[in-house]
């Protein structure tokens, strides 16, 4: 087995919090929910909402983070600039090339002037020639004849030059102006008569190409038209405008095949030969497939694999050219109406090849057969104008984001495995992606430290998990409690086997023999003063003190009717369930706790099974007489001299057992009253205490509870939810532990 370790740069922890981080944050959502699965829909929907510092973004935040970053691009950039970048580029070409024409015709004026210059120094140089001839008789006869040899091979030179010029002006003619550049280039040495026949061709010329020029149509597509045809003088305009007519005829084949620019850098013949082969052979295999059959879809990559690198089957490439298409209909769509004509009419003009043109048609018409394009506008309101490539880019990341939104909303409902991070990364960089892969894990960080588990096809709470979220309550409870709060009650009453305290007393005959050996030699010292060996008497001895440890069996009475819901008082009942039973089992293990949900009737339920306790909202009426019942028969089974029962009620009783079927009525009769005070009768007549946390001031509440405390003498509370904890279990905590001080 092999290991690779790395630098720790903080980007290898994926959560910046623990799983007992996550569970406390669950908690309350627990508590008042019951339901695990939910419980995290709602966390992974909303975030954290600050139970966790804000640390963990939910789908809603990163939903408008989205959207924010979707309307950033919609008010920055101008779609209608297409045309006019088209324009731009196209008035630069026309511009460049009469200033190119301009440029040839100058430089043929300076040839001319200087051909002329030559032509009258040479007139020069024969006219001193023949002046010297007259003033030397001898040898003139040989003087002459070797000049009139000069200017007959001057003569043939310059029937020669005008040869060459009068072809470099064929040439130039024949061959859109290269040919003729040649011709310019031995100008130099041509004498004044060809070179001005040669300007004033070259005159002609140009004055064609302006008036060529002048006529142009004012749209692009026009122009695109005209220009394709036309004999560029200017190299510089001619390579422009081939550069032009390229990415444009890329984006044209990018409409249906992306890659097509990676693969294809200029259309020429033989990369259009190659673009109709497969054109047609994809329409065969679309073809095929609209009509149930099999395409060989292996051997078409195979042929022309080139153009749809990473495509592994013909759906995802059918899935690509459909986004390709719905991005280019979209950016049309998003222009105006005169935009977006000259933009398509421009575009036609790139394909000049018919056949070509019919098959695309033919591919576009099959591919909406079997995977219809969706195309939707944007409004789109900036002022950054957009070449056509920057905006098929544009386009596609605005694309982009409807669908990861798609995926974002769907998954607040289902599976966040539906959301791909590479396009949440792609599109909103780096840390949402992190957001989402943190919200796919938080089953599995819950899984790993033990607090849920799969059974079935649901994730459920282990005990481990409610043990916790128990003792979340109770921390949360007692958090609020003030510390002078707890131990306010004395006892003058001890017990046998309670914790030992600091303080000492003298030991009495009864008292656990726990010594204060300190203490007890002290004494005699005191008594017989200092010396060897100590003498000790009975008196001299001291024992500590212990805390009265009591053993208590409690049932914990909750109403579960249709009330404690509507008024927010359920939640609060049952982290109060949950925070009791963690307090017993941690620090009063001996002690037992039952709870008892009542509204239309009684039941038991277990501790833990608390975090997962839902109200049932079918069920009306606050049967207390059953509650009552119930709580006796568990509390029976204890032979403990404290028995209590703890009741959390929002309303007096309005239903009773009557037989052998519940008899409910509202406002509650007189017969539901006094039959819900037998039972108080009876459970006071076996020492158990009733304990009345009221949640609500009403009158007729109140009157029911006094009656109930006068035959009991048990104690009432109004508390508020927020507090009830606090009531309870400083109560519970103030009868548990009490010091004997004896003097």
């Amino acid at each position: 087995m092999f290991y690779r370790y790395s630098r720790w740069d903080g980007t290898q922890q994926l959560f910046p919090f623990d799983a007992d981080d996550l569970l406390d944050a669950l908690s309350d959502e627990l508590i008042a929910d019951g339901d695990l699965a939910r419980a995290l829909q709602r966390m992974m929907r909303h975030g954290d909402q600050g139970r966790l510092d804000n640390r963990m973004p939910g789908l809603q935040q990163l939903l408008d983070r989205l959207r924010q970053q979707r309307q950033q691009q919609l008010d920055r950039y101008n779609m209608n600039s297409i045309v006019e970048d088209i324009k731009k580029k196209l008035e630069e070409i026309v511009a460049r090339e009469r200033h190119g024409i301009e440029q040839r015709l100058a430089d043929s004026r300076q040839r001319l002037e200087e051909a002329r210059q030559r032509g009258q120094q040479q007139d020069g140089q024969q006219d001193g020639e023949g002046a010297e001839g007259e003033q030397g008789a001898e040898g003139q006869e040989g003087q002459q004849g070797q000049q009139g040899q000069r200017g007959q091979q001057g003569q043939r030179s310059r029937g020669q030059q005008g040869q060459r010029g009068q072809q470099g002006q064929q040439g130039q003619a024949g061959q859109q102006g290269q040919s003729g550049e040649a011709g310019d280039e031995g100008a130099g040495e041509l004498d004044p008569e060809t070179a001005e026949q040669l300007h004033k061709m070259l005159e002609q010329l140009a004055r064609r190409k302006q008036d060529f020029l002048d006529k142009l149509p004012d749209n692009p597509a026009g122009q695109i038209g005209e220009l394709t045809n036309y004999d560029f003088m200017d190299p510089g305009a001619r390579e422009q405008f081939q550069e032009l007519l390229a990415m444009l005829q890329q984006q044209v084949m990018q409409s249906f095949f992306q890659g097509m620019q990676q693969s294809i850098q200029q259309m020429s013949k033989e990369d259009l030969d190659r673009i109709r082969d497969m054109v047609r052979d994809l329409n065969k295999m679309l073809e095929q497939k609209a009509l149930g059959q099999e395409p060989d879809f292996q051997s078409f990559m195979d042929k022309h694999g080139e153009f749809f690198p990473g495509v592994q089957s013909l759906d995802e490439l059918m899935q690509r050219m459909q986004r390709q298409q719905a991005a280019m209909q979209s950016l049309l769509d998003s222009m105006s109406p005169e935009q977006r004509e000259q933009l398509q009419s421009a575009m036609d003009q790139l394909l000049q090849d018919d056949r070509l043109r019919w098959d695309l048609a033919q591919l576009a018409q099959n591919l909406n057969r079997l995977m219809p394009v969706e195309s939707e506008s944007y409004p789109f309101g900036g002022d950054e104008p957009l070449s056509l490539q920057e905006a098929m880019r544009v386009m596609q990341q605005v694309q982009g984001m409807d669908e990861l939104e798609q995926q974002l909303r769907q998954a607040q409902f289902g599976n966040l495995e539906n959301i791909d991070p590479d396009l949440v990364r792609e599109l909103m960089g780096n840390e949402s992606a992190e957001d989402v892969r943190r919200l796919q894990e938080l089953v599995k960080l819950l899984e790993d430290a033990g607090y849920v588990e799969k059974r079935g096809r649901r994730f459920e709470l282990t005990p481990r998990a409610m043990r916790k979220i128990g003792q979340k309550a109770l921390s949360d409870i007692f958090a609020h409690l003030k510390k002078d709060r707890a131990g306010n009650h004395v006892t003058d009453l001890h017990g046998a086997n309670g914790d030992r305290t600091d303080d000492a007393k003298e030991y009495e005959y009864g008292d656990p023999f726990l010594l204060d050996l300190k203490g007890t030699l002290m004494n005699s010292v005191r008594r017989e003063g200092a010396g060897t060996p100590l003498h000790l008497e009975p008196e001299d001895f001291e024992v500590y003190r212990t805390e009265l440890l009591t053993q208590t069996s409690t049932v914990l009475m909750v109403d579960m009717s249709r009330s404690m819901l509507l008024r927010g008082c359920f939640f609060a009942a049952k982290k109060v369930a949950l925070a009791l039973n963690s307090l017993i089992r941690g620090q009063f293990p001996r002690d037992s706790l039952y709870i008892v949900g009542f509204s239309y009737q009684a039941h038991e339920m277990k501790p833990d099974a608390l975090p997962q306790l839902v109200w049932d909202e079918y069920e009306y009426g606050t049967n207390m007489q059953h509650g009552f019942m119930l709580a006796r028969r568990l509390l029976g089974k204890h032979k403990s001299a404290n028995k209590q029962i703890i009741m959390i009620t929002d309303g007096e009783p309005t239903a009773h057992w009557e037989g052998t079927r519940v008899a409910f009525n509202y406002p509650p009769t007189y017969r539901t009253i006094q039959e819900t005070l037998k039972e108080v009768v009876r459970c006071t007549k076996e020492d158990i205490v009733i304990n009345t946390f009221m949640l609500e001031r009403g009158y007729y509440l109140a009157d029911f509870i006094n009656q109930v405390t006068q035959i009991n003498h048990g104690r009432a509370f109004f508390a508020e939810p927020e507090q009830l904890g606090e009531y309870i279990l400083v109560d519970y905590v103030d009868k548990k532990r009490r010091v004997k001080r004896i003097h």
